[in-house]
């Protein structure tokens, strides 16, 4: 069941949106969307499925934006220090990579990958433990202020692995992938429920449209694919 149609403008207005904007990305005229938030025409079941599902996605999008990601503290080593402390931190901390820093300042990158890829190379661990930061290290993490925006963040998580937060210039904490999917593990969990009480919902539809004279014991066990 949807919301009131009322809903349309309040919805509109509170996402900061013209009517213009909304009926295009919901695929629908302008003068649609005026005339149901007008009261004035009644819409096809589809078309007015569509804006609220529009609406909704927006909504949804809007709330990530206004988390905080909270960063971990930031666990680095020196770029003379060698493979086999990296490895040992790696293991401590459950982390597939690894900031250099030279000092306090951030100059490079390690992680599981850049391990492997020595391994591949030929070397053999013991030669690999002994080899200093500084000669296997990749890019340095990108570094953001404590107040960037989640868009930015994950624009970056894109690219890179990690993300630096830096206070004054200074690394202060680490945000990961895996950091952002926490953050957005609610809204993933909430559609995957709505996908499949969708598909549960079109199934019974079906199995009364094909089998309209079918005992209801029989349609139960359909249904549940029995």
């Amino acid at each position: 069941m949807f919301p009131a149609l009322e809903d349309i403008a309040k919805k509109r207005r509170q996402l900061g949106l013209k009517q213009a904007e909304l009926a295009k990305i919901a695929g629908v005229s302008q003068s649609l969307i005026a005339k149901l938030e007008a009261g004035t025409f009644d819409s096809s079941y589809t078309k007015v499925k569509t804006i609220f599902d529009v609406l909704g996605r927006l909504e949804a999008r809007v709330k990530i934006q206004e988390r905080k990601v909270v960063p971990n503290k930031v666990i680095s080593v020196q770029k003379d220090e060698p493979v086999s402390k990296i490895v040992k931190l790696m293991k401590d901390h459950g982390y597939s990579q690894i900031p250099v820093f030279k000092g306090n300042q951030s100059v490079g990158s390690i992680s599981e990958k850049t391990i492997l890829r020595q391994i591949l190379d030929g070397k053999d661990l013991a030669q690999i433990y002994k080899l200093r930061a500084k000669e296997i290290m990749e890019e340095a993490y990108p570094k953001v202020g404590e107040d960037a925006p989640l868009s930015l963040i994950s624009s970056l998580l894109q690219t890179y692995q990690a993300v630096l937060v830096a206070k004054k210039g200074d690394a202060v904490g680490i945000i990961t992938k895996a950091d952002l999917l926490r953050i957005l593990q609610p809204e993933v969990s909430i559609y995957m429920y709505k996908s499949v009480l969708s598909l549960l919902k079109s199934k019974w539809l079906l199995a009364v449209k094909l089998q309209a004279n079918t005992p209801c014991q029989s349609l139960g066990h359909w249904l549940h694919g029995s």
